[in-house]
């Protein structure tokens, strides 16, 4: 801001806004709206500095943020970790130990069998057409839809997908069976 701005502001600042009933300022000539806009660079000019400085202090307190985070979040996930693997020996001892329970919290396994998964969506589109399966079709295939007429079966040693008509299903991938802990404080 420059110092012809700084007496503009200041001008404003010192002028009491009109009180009810009194004669408000009103633009009547070339000098009163060269005043005016006068006014109107200031305040523009001092707004754009308001919004500089906020972005650049918004940028440090996302950085001090993210610092300060760091640690905590890093804590979190060993800390959950460690109760994972805690929960994990404690479901290969009995396996009805879903949920293990304290007074500070709750860590739940859920297992997840293995399902098919898409691994090259050209191919799986491709199989589902020359199959005739084209109401799973939109533009892609409706993989929730189909994927529940996927079935996993061995063949010559090797796990593959099959679909409803007993053909391998290229394209698609197999997720092996895991299970999942959510602590829960």
């Amino acid at each position: 801001m420059n110092p012809l701005q700084a007496f503009e502001l200041n001008e404003i600042s010192n002028s009491s806004m009109p009180q009810e009933g009194s004669p408000q300022f009103e633009i009547t000539d070339m000098n009163s709206l060269n005043w005016a806009f006068r006014k109107i660079a200031a305040l523009k000019t001092q707004e754009k500095e308001i919004k500089a400085l906020a972005a650049t202090e918004r940028q440090r307190i996302d950085e001090w943020e993210s610092q300060e985070l760091k640690p905590v979040t890093d804590n979190l996930a060993f800390f959950e970790n460690l109760v994972s693997v805690y929960h994990s020996k404690q479901l290969d001892q009995d396996p009805k130990a879903k949920t293990l329970s304290t007074p500070y919290g709750k860590s739940k396994s859920r297992a997840i069998k293995e399902q098919p998964k898409p691994a090259n969506k050209d191919q799986l589109l491709k199989h589902v057409k020359e199959a005739g399966l084209t109401e799973l079709i939109k533009e892609d295939v409706k993989w929730g839809e189909f994927k529940k007429t996927l079935s996993i079966k061995e063949l010559g040693g090797k796990k593959v997908v099959i679909d409803q008509n007993g053909q391998v299903v290229p394209g698609v991938g197999i997720e092996p069976a895991s299970i999942n802990f959510n602590v829960e404080v």
